[in-house]
């Protein structure tokens, strides 16, 4: 029997070294990372989602997006037939997106966020914001893999002006109860991991090897 292809989609900007911990059995799955390209200018989410899926090279993949990865796979499966379609830490929809996001919609306040200050971690750990804050920007450099202030701007814009307001229901979703980023009020539908924050699949990972197999064999 040929192995399950999975491909898996990192979140905004980051590495698939945010996958290292995710171990699936090899006999059964074939994992495959994807990675973020620079997109071209004014290039749409779809057209640039047309663009990854060169880059699958097996039909009827599974496809597993975290976060902005997750909106981007939910794009890409419009343009090829994918067996299972899962995401962890993002949204099914607009209508998911929390309020301070669609106000940065409609007041186009997104515009204002400073990116190059994003993309300079170093400057930002010089300051001491507290052991917590500091252990999360340590992350944020190691896994931070695109500092392109292009992507960026693009990235951010893409996820803000998501123009799909209806669920695919065929779409798992993986949500932790304490999402800071998209919080669960917002979600509807979802496996509900107790304790997961927007960064759980760096540190719920013990959970997604436990739950992810059967998620992808289930009928």
């Amino acid at each position: 029997m040929s192995k399950i292809p999975v491909y898996f989609m990192p979140g905004l900007a980051a590495s698939p070294t945010i996958f290292e911990r995710i171990k699936l059995d090899e006999t059964i799955f074939e994992m495959c990372l994807l990675e973020w390209e620079i997109p071209k200018p004014k290039e749409s989410l779809s057209d640039y989602a047309l663009r990854i899926t060169k880059n699958i090279k097996h039909e009827n993949p599974v496809l597993i997006g975290v976060s902005f990865g997750g909106i981007l796979v939910q794009e890409m499966s419009k343009h090829i037939k994918t067996r299972k379609v899962i995401i962890i830490s993002s949204v099914k929809s607009n209508a998911e997106f929390p309020r301070r996001m669609k106000i940065g919609k409609s007041t186009k306040a997104y515009k204002l966020i400073p990116m190059k200050l994003i993309l300079n971690i170093e400057n930002l750990a010089k300051y001491s914001f507290g052991q917590k804050i500091n252990k999360r920007i340590q992350l944020y450099e190691k896994f931070l893999a695109v500092r392109d202030l292009n992507y960026l701007q693009w990235a951010v814009e893409s996820v803000i002006l998501w123009d799909r307001s209806q669920i695919d229901e065929n779409v798992i979703h993986i949500h932790g109860d304490q999402d800071e980023v998209f919080p669960i009020k917002y979600i509807d539908k979802c496996i509900v991991v107790k304790g997961g924050t927007h960064i759980m699949i760096l540190n719920k990972y013990k959970w997604l090897n436990e739950n992810l197999p059967s998620i992808i064999l289930e009928d």
